[in-house]
């Protein structure tokens, strides 16, 4: 199992860096578009998204499509565990250099659990499958938060962020996997049973 999601994730991930630099700004654009389909209008609403890094989908353009709308955005920072604390998104202004090359909120860290008081949870990933299963960089981070969110009974929205191409007949699944419950692409949103 490890070498198949190894081998996939080398694959997902050298496409991605092939990606054209205008491609790239073309598709955070289209993305951030379908995502804000995702939220009831109207409605006041806790996201809990996350700042791309290097080849990922772009979400700059979103967190600030989000922040423009009123919507409270959290972003996660990263902790020595590699499990996530969270924080407010307050502008690209409130973000600062962290470990591993990621950039990361500077307020005041809300804890583990903030997460579970969002309606929508955006996850990272490299693939998503028809089942809505969804294949991460292998950190474990983002499966703790999906462990976090299922032990508080929350009915957060999961919600993975790809390029057109990155759903996937199957990944290579293991027991503790949990299914999204949609995949925003560049060419709209994809929702799983």
């Amino acid at each position: 199992m490890d070498n198949e999601k190894t081998a996939l994730r080398s694959r997902l991930l050298a496409h991605r860096r092939a990606l054209p630099p205008e491609e790239r700004r073309t598709a955070a654009r289209l993305l951030a578009g379908r995502a804000l389909e995702l939220l009831v209008p109207g409605a006041p609403a806790t996201v809990a998204a996350y700042v791309s890094v290097g080849s990922e989908p772009g979400t700059r353009v979103l967190l600030e499509a989000l922040r423009s709308r009123g919507v409270r955005v959290l972003l996660p920072v990263l902790l020595p565990d590699n499990d996530l604390d969270w924080a407010v998104y307050d502008g690209p202004e409130s973000l600062a250099p962290a470990g591993r090359g990621l950039l990361e909120p500077t307020g005041p860290r809300l804890g583990r659990e903030a997460v579970c008081g969002a309606a929508v949870v955006l996850l990272p990933g490299l693939a998503v499958d028809r089942r809505g299963l969804r294949l991460g960089r292998g950190g474990g981070s983002y499966d703790r938060v999906l462990a976090r969110l299922a032990a508080a009974g929350s009915g957060a929205r999961l919600v993975t962020l790809l390029y057109d191409g990155e759903l996937l007949d199957a990944v290579p699944a293991e027991p503790h996997d949990r299914a999204v419950g949609a995949a925003v692409t560049p060419s709209g949103v994809r929702t799983f049973d």
